[in-house]
């Protein structure tokens, strides 16, 4: 499973360790994941997705996954959340 945020897209960073001598050596930087179960408001069900700490913020931010989706671009977004954007854009069209 690659370790890329399912909302934000973060992924892994590169970066050297560097010694008192420096020298330097390749470190990998990870980004918090999560297991997380997110709620739309619009689809009433739980979503799981697996979202960086960063991004769950943001999303608590801008009120909601719903709201978060509607205003982020596509080209951040994992395929499974593009496919929910779709789907939760089309419900509140039909409804409105």
């Amino acid at each position: 499973m690659s370790r890329i945020c399912e909302l934000t897209g973060k992924t892994r960073l590169v970066g050297n360790n560097v010694s008192h001598a420096k020298n330097r050596t390749k470190k990998t930087f990870l980004p918090n994941l999560q297991n997380v179960t997110l709620l739309s408001d619009t689809l009433g069900k739980g979503v799981k997705l697996r979202v960086s700490t960063h991004g769950l913020r943001s999303v608590e931010h801008v009120g909601g996954l719903d709201n978060w989706l509607l205003k982020t671009k596509d080209e951040k977004l994992s395929l499974r959340v593009k496919r929910l954007k779709k789907e939760i854009a089309k419900k509140q069209v039909a409804t409105a």
